[in-house]
């Protein structure tokens, strides 16, 4: 966990600037983190509704131009094939681009759904840690700092997602929007398998300095361990 130690140079740094220190500035950062991530599952969802709409009116649209091509005759449908060749080259390729946005979206909103279970994950354990005597002042220290710096990462990734959310507008290739999603849900999967890791072991630490099975068992209940 010493990688989290670190304070990372990152852009959104500026958000934390006045906000309280020690384990407030934790939930702050938790809650900023939160708020990020609700922003980029709203801009999904309104986007792939959006692509969805257009999908359908292309697939309408589709569906049109099927039926006034069995209409025609053979050589009037080669005849008029060829002329409408470029236009209906473009109505494939926008089909085409609608259909891989979308699945770029929903891919991206399982990701922000991860930073979400991300947070909850780092809220629950947090605050039983705090309450459980088990662990000393210099111990919650250590667990503040590697839960910030997890927390940080965290942020880093809601900002690249919400960089491929504004990707679409721009000219950037299919290959680097999804390699910027691929990179990012590393990470993402990174976080969540590190926070949770931590926070096993915390709870393992706790529950072998338990004074008696009574306690133990107690603690066991508490943090949700089974047997």
């Amino acid at each position: 966990m010493k990688k989290y130690m670190i304070i990372l140079p990152i852009s959104a740094t500026t958000l934390f600037v006045g906000l309280p220190t020690g384990a407030s500035a934790q939930i702050a950062i938790a809650e900023v983190i939160r708020t990020g991530v609700k922003r980029v599952i709203k801009a999904v969802d309104l986007r792939v509704q959006r692509l969805q709409n257009e999908t359908i009116w292309l697939q309408n649209a589709q569906k049109t131009l099927e039926n006034q091509l069995s209409k025609l005759k053979l050589g009037e449908i080669a005849d008029w094939t060829e002329k409408q060749k470029e236009l209906y080259s473009k109505y494939y390729q926008e089909l085409w681009e609608i259909k891989s946005a979308i699945t770029y979206y929903r891919r991206m909103k399982e990701l922000t759904t991860k930073q979400i279970e991300l947070v909850d994950e780092y809220k629950w354990a947090w605050n039983l840690f705090k309450k459980d005597k088990h662990f000393t002042i210099e111990e919650l220290d250590f667990m503040e700092k590697v839960y910030k710096g997890i927390l940080e990462e965290s942020l880093k990734n809601a900002d690249e997602l919400l960089l491929v959310v504004g990707s679409f507008k721009t000219q950037m290739s299919d290959a680097a929007r999804l390699e910027m999603i691929n990179n990012a849900a590393d990470r993402i999967d990174g976080n969540v398998t590190d926070l949770k890791k931590f926070n096993h072991e915390n709870i393992q630490l706790s529950i072998q300095r338990a004074q008696s099975i009574d306690e133990a068992v107690t603690l066991k209940e508490i943090y949700g361990i089974e047997n």
